[in-house]
């Protein structure tokens, strides 16, 4: 699933940040055709964990330095996906690294790059055209 342009939002700190995210994506899609998912989905959770909460926090001081009007509902979003990770990271941790959780990794991954980057922020990047 590689970073394709037309999901730029025109926001140089939050297209690199997303770009991360599908090199993650695409980083645990291989470790699965290499039967490596156990061992990287650990990782990637941790990964999503940490760098997940930064890039949320960086958007949503971007949003509010600019006035984003949609900021209150781009936050909701942030802490389902937060919620969602975590209840994804006590399963791992309780099954060990099920083939269900490995498939609901890759199931969230691929929804929230392809949904929420594609329509939400997107809009990001129109209110920031419009300022200009």
């Amino acid at each position: 699933m590689p970073w394709s342009p037309n999901l730029a939002i025109g926001v140089k700190q939050i297209d690199d940040q997303h770009k991360m995210w599908f090199e993650k994506a695409d980083a645990l899609f291989e470790a699965g055709k290499n039967r490596r998912e156990k061992e990287y989905i650990g990782e990637m959770l941790k990964f999503l964990d940490e760098y997940t909460k930064k890039h949320f926090s960086d958007e949503e001081k971007y949003m509010s330095e600019i006035g984003y009007p949609g900021l209150a509902e781009q936050k909701k979003a942030h802490a389902d996906f937060v919620a969602r990770l975590d209840k994804l990271r006590a399963e791992y941790e309780k099954s060990g690294g099920s083939i269900s959780v490995i498939l609901g990794a890759n199931t969230m991954v691929i929804d929230w790059l392809t949904n929420h980057i594609a329509k939400m922020d997107r809009k990001i990047g129109e209110f920031t055209g419009s300022l200009k």
